[in-house]
């Protein structure tokens, strides 16, 4: 009896942990042998404003950086749309604007994409799906990249944040380019349940 309810209690906290992160296993799928600190995810042409964020990786105290860690992205395209590209099989859902950072020796990464658009005919806010992977394998989500200037970004979303790896709203400003410009630290585990 009680290796029976041993073994069930480690299936729950397997499903569980399934659970905390839906799809996660697709930012394995076309993810390069080799990863910078710094990408380009849209590639030249890509219809939208241009944005970059960058930001500092944090181990768990949230003060030291934390080298090597993977940071998994996607968003919609200009129109609110996952877009596949070429060669997508299972991670289709997540479109062609998707890629991979890796934190360097400082922690630091950084993403050059477009601004994404909000799910047509909805009222999400824009944003951006961050998954992290740390070098042991662990990989979970983060609260979404948002921005502080989002029309449909409602005070409800702002106080619901978590939040899960640090705040994921961004203020972003415009650089002499029309560059829109943001910046996010993540701290590693911050209220992630496993």
């Amino acid at each position: 009896m009680t290796y029976c309810l041993a073994f069930l209690f480690a299936l729950a906290a397997c499903a569980q942990k399934l659970d905390a992160c839906e799809d996660c296993e697709m930012m394995l799928e076309g993810m390069p042998a080799e990863i910078q600190s710094s990408t380009l995810l849209s590639p030249v042409g890509e219809p939208g404003e241009p944005l970059k964020i960058d930001g500092i990786i944090y181990k768990p105290d949230g003060k030291t950086p934390a080298p090597g860690i993977i940071l998994y992205v996607y968003h919609t395209d200009a129109t609110g749309r996952y877009t596949p590209g070429k060669d997508q099989k299972d991670a289709r859902r997540h479109g062609h604007l998707r890629g991979w950072v890796k934190s360097d020796a400082n922690g630091r990464y950084s993403f050059t994409t477009i601004r994404p658009a909000s799910y047509p005919n909805r009222q999400d806010p824009q944003h951006i799906h961050p998954i992290i992977r740390e070098p042991d394998g662990i990989y979970y989500w983060i609260d979404e990249f948002l921005f502080d200037d989002d029309p449909k970004l409602p005070a409800r979303e702002r106080e619901r944040q978590k939040p899960r790896g640090g705040s994921g709203i961004l203020h972003l400003t415009k650089d002499a380019s029309g560059t829109w410009i943001g910046k996010r630290n993540i701290t590693l585990r911050l209220n992630v349940t496993p």
